[in-house]
This record gives structure tokens, sequence and C-alpha cells, in this order.
């Protein structure tokens, strides 16, 4: 098996603000609107640099999204930062009628989402973000993994034409994915090649995922690992692909246990080659303060939760 291995660790929202601040220079039709997060969302770089095209909204983020959507009219990329919470749940009409029922050029960048935002709590730690955004018809939604991967995406959504989601963390994290990795949306990365079980990851679970495949592998079990760093568009053929090699699958992701990665897998599945799964998610209920390691441990969304449910689906095969 591929060992992946990490010199440093940074948090994804770093890789938004790197990402940004190259779009800056290279891309004169971005701008970028934030609801009183700057420093939060790492957008300080870009507001230095390009304050002309900067708007701080304040904390208005419901009227953020009404901007965003007007600046598309004149051509503009807009980027809208702050937290995922707020970048969704509190939003979510304005973002339904004003950006995804027209189709607007609106990059939704949410910092700050899951359980590991940590000590904030329950109040912040939004885990139903990525079921509100793919179940509005046209947009996209993204979950990179690290920070090389949040600025490769950050970088290509200002290409892509229409509306994204595109969702990142508060803690430091292992950077392993390469720096020139080209991002591609809709198109999973195979990292690590396997025949028992498939498990397919997304965002900081793709790291807890790699790190159950190395204990697992000493144990005689082989794990093929899947980024799914686009949650819709999915791309079913790498799941399809995988699981008629392995026959069974696991999916892995920060997130409710309804509505994120797993059912949209399981919907995939079922329509076109069912095969036993196990589900590693949060269990349908709200966090906590503490720390995020603390979190993932306690809601079993951390590499000896990948483990066990690796163990349950082989009995199920």
């Amino acid at each position: 098996m591929k060992k992946y291995t990490y010199t440093e660790k940074k948090d994804t929202r770093s890789g938004f603000g790197a990402g940004l601040t190259e779009l800056g220079k290279t891309n004169p039709n971005v701008v970028a609107l934030c609801a009183d997060l700057t420093g939060s969302l790492k957008m300080n770089d870009f507001e230095k640099n390009h304050p002309d095209r900067f708007f701080q909204v304040g904390i208005a983020e419901a009227n953020m999204m009404g901007i965003a959507a007007g600046l598309t009219i004149g051509g503009k990329i807009p980027f809208t930062g702050t937290f995922a919470n707020f970048s969704t749940g509190r939003v979510y009409d304005q973002i339904r009628q004003s950006i995804a029922y027209s189709g607007k050029n609106v990059k939704i960048c949410a910092s700050h989402a899951g359980l590991t935002l940590g000590e904030d709590g329950a109040t912040h730690q939004i885990l139903e973000d990525i079921g509100l955004m793919k179940m509005l018809p046209g947009i996209t939604v993204i979950n990179p993994c690290d920070y090389n991967q949040t600025k490769a995406a950050t970088m290509a959504i200002a290409d892509f034409d229409g509306p994204v989601y595109l969702r990142f963390g508060r803690p430091s994290v292992p950077v392993f994915m390469p720096e020139d990795q080209p991002f591609v949306i809709g198109k999973a990365i195979k990292l690590t090649e396997g025949t028992d079980v498939t498990i397919v990851a997304t965002g900081h679970l793709v790291w807890e995922s790699l790190v159950a495949a190395e204990k697992l592998e000493s144990e005689g079990i082989s794990c093929e690992v899947i980024n799914i760093h686009t949650i819709k568009p999915l791309d079913e053929e790498a799941i399809l692909e995988s699981v008629a090699k392995t026959g069974c699958i696991v999916t892995a992701e920060e997130h409710n246990k309804y509505g994120g990665l797993g059912e949209s897998v399981a919907r995939c599945l079922t329509t076109n080659n069912p095969v036993p799964q196990e589900f590693v998610a949060v269990n349908d209920t709200f966090g906590e303060s503490a720390t995020p390691a603390e979190l993932m441990k306690k809601y079993q969304i951390d590499n000896n939760a990948v483990i066990k449910a690796v163990k349950n689906v082989l009995l199920r095969k």
C-alpha cells in the first residue's frame, strides 16, 4: 500500500486564503465579501491588496448573499466568506432564491465547518451544511481534505461557471496532498489500491482513513482509499469501479449521517450495484465544546471509527 506522510500541519482555511490571494493577482473579476470575519477566513491579504474588490458587509450574512448575487450580473465572480453555519443555515432562503434558482456564479466559501470547530460549541458546529447545499438544484459541493487541496479548489472554482459551496475547517491538519495536484471538480482521487474494502472519505476524514488503512494493512486487510473532494457531482464511476473489485464500502465524513456523503454513495450503490456499506459520520446529534481530537473520538469520526466500520462491513460481505 502506498504510504502517505506529512511534514507539517496547516488549517484548510489558510489554504482558502492562499488561493484567494493568487486569484486576486490573476483574475481581475474575482471579488470578495466577508461578514465581519476577515481574519478567521484568512482574507486579509486580498483585502489589503485589492481594497476596491473587497466588501466588508458586517454581521449581515443574508445581505452578503444578495450583494454577491447582484455582482455576478456585472460579470464579477464573488467569493463570500463566513463560518459554515452562517454560510448555509442562516442564509438558506437567500441562497435558494437569489443564487441557486437563477444559477448565479457565486462561490459560497465556508470555514469552521463540522465538529472540529472545537471549543466554540454546538451552536457553531454545523453538521447539516452539506445536506442543505447538495439538495439545492445546480449547486456544486466541494469539501477538500488539506491545505494544498483547499488552495487548489479555491482557484479551480473561479474558472467554473455556476454556484459553488466550498467547505473547509479551522484546525491544523496534516498536509499530504501534492502541492501541484490538479484539482478537477467532480473527479475523485484514488489514494491507495486495495482489494478487500473501499473507503471513500471527504474533508478531514481523508487523512483519518489513510491512517486507518495503514493500521488495517498490518492486520492483513487491504483497503482502497478514495478522496471524494467533490460531493456533488459525485464521481459515481470511481466508486462503482472500486466496489466491483472489493465488494463492500465504508463512507467517512465529518457531517451528520443524514444528508451527507454516505447517503449520496448509498443512492449510487442502490441504483447500480448494491453492496454492504458502513457509515462513519456523526449519529444524528449536535456537538459540544471540546478539542477537535476529543470530539472526533467521542462522536466516532476518527481513524479508530473507520477501522471499526471496515471490520463490520467485512463481516457482511
